[in-house]
């Protein structure tokens, strides 16, 4: 009898083969999540790619500009914005945009200068002119613009202020500091929130108490009269460099206590977890506690506080140099531009001067929806599959 007996092996033409490689489940990081989360929230992407455009113009702001920010023209003064044109006043289709001239007359009713559109002089529109000089981070100088006019006519695409200078180009111009000194601010306001807050809720005590009363007293006073009062220590022999980089320290003096208090409160939840205990019987002292442990435990939070911070700066240096009482000329910046529509009759008659108040709302708000999606996609308990 043979003993050794082996069930037969019959193998069809459907046998299935399992790959269990494929069958793994696969992990992602909480980076990853956060990503798909926020990919998710269209308007929160449609405010991340504004932004990127801002910033992108705020580093090559010169390249952008149409002229030199700060060249007047006593011959277009508070001249009207000239939009870009395909089909001219006789109905003809031109594949080239062009712009119109502009001829001046004094009003003998209202002694105002009155634009009006001259027909006879044309001027098409290129790309890749060459005109004013400017510098690119100040380092690089250059002379080369990303449009303009072919035969180098003034374009004043969004008009002109009083001095006659391009206010297309100061706008543009104004990014730079508008923009940036949020992102300056934020920054100093985050080191300071993130290492106050952080003392505050791992030590307890009275430590806690004093950061905490020091918090409420910063939080209940009025912004605008400290803003005035801290602007007010400001020499006014500093150069615009020296001014912008007050401004920035005064406004991250106000804005850090909200940092501090999301710190504060996420610290409070997580010194007592057993990670935390670990690394204090390994001998690790608080600062390495802070640092290393706790602050990667709730870095999405602290970007999302901060994302909704950076709005506030933007709108303190706004509203401080429209008040005269931040930046001042020569320094450009959205506020500054915004001083000479102060008066209701400027606004009549000149709507365009208030156009940087329209960048200020779109960056503020593109802020915000980065700032929601973000929050949405750092909870954990979001209701979205992936």
């Amino acid at each position: 009898m043979n003993t050794d007996q082996s069930l037969p092996t019959t193998q069809t033409k459907h046998s299935l083969t399992i790959d269990w490689e494929d069958v793994k489940p696969k992990s992602s990081s909480q980076g990853q999540l956060m990503f798909r989360r926020f990919r998710k929230h269209k308007l929160a992407v449609a405010g991340l790619v504004v932004l990127c455009l801002f910033y992108a113009v705020a580093v090559f702001n010169g390249f952008v500009a149409t002229s030199d920010p700060a060249k007047r023209n006593s011959s277009y003064v508070y001249a009207p914005p000239t939009l870009p044109r395909f089909i001219d006043h006789e109905g003809n289709f031109h594949f080239r945009p062009f712009v119109y001239g502009l001829k001046s007359r004094i009003d003998p009713d209202t002694w105002e200068r009155v634009y009006e559109i001259d027909h006879e002089k044309r001027h098409s529109l290129s790309l890749f002119v060459r005109g004013d000089k400017y510098r690119i981070l100040g380092v690089f100088e250059s002379d080369l613009h990303l449009f303009g006019t072919a035969d180098g006519a003034p374009l004043f695409l969004l008009g002109t202020d009083s001095l006659g200078r391009d206010m297309y180009s100061r706008i543009v111009a104004g990014t730079s500091i508008s923009l940036t000194i949020g992102l300056i601010g934020v920054f100093l306001s985050l080191v300071l929130g993130l290492l106050i807050g952080g003392l505050s809720g791992l030590v307890g005590g009275t430590t806690d108490l004093v950061i905490q009363r020091i918090i409420e007293i910063l939080a209940s006073i009025p912004q605008i009269p400290f803003w005035m009062a801290l602007s007010a220590t400001v020499p006014a022999s500093w150069s615009p460099v020296q001014t912008y980089f007050a401004i920035t320290i005064v406004l991250s003096l106000l804005s850090w206590t909200r940092v501090a208090r999301v710190v504060r409160g996420k610290f409070l939840a997580l010194r007592e977890a057993d990670f935390v205990m670990a690394a204090y019987a390994m001998g690790a002292g608080n600062w390495w506690v802070i640092i290393r442990h706790l602050i990667p435990n709730f870095l999405s939070y602290v970007l999302v506080t901060v994302t909704l911070t950076i709005p506030g700066m933007i709108l303190g240096e706004t509203s401080l140099s429209f008040l005269g009482i931040g930046l001042k000329p020569p320094a450009i910046s959205w506020g500054i531009l915004l001083q000479q529509a102060q008066n209701m009759r400027t606004i009549a008659l000149r709507p365009w001067l208030l156009l940087p108040g329209v960048f200020v709302v779109i960056a503020v708000l593109a802020f915000n929806f980065v700032g929601d999606g973000l929050r949405d996609a750092a909870d954990p308990y979001t209701s979205n599959r992936f």
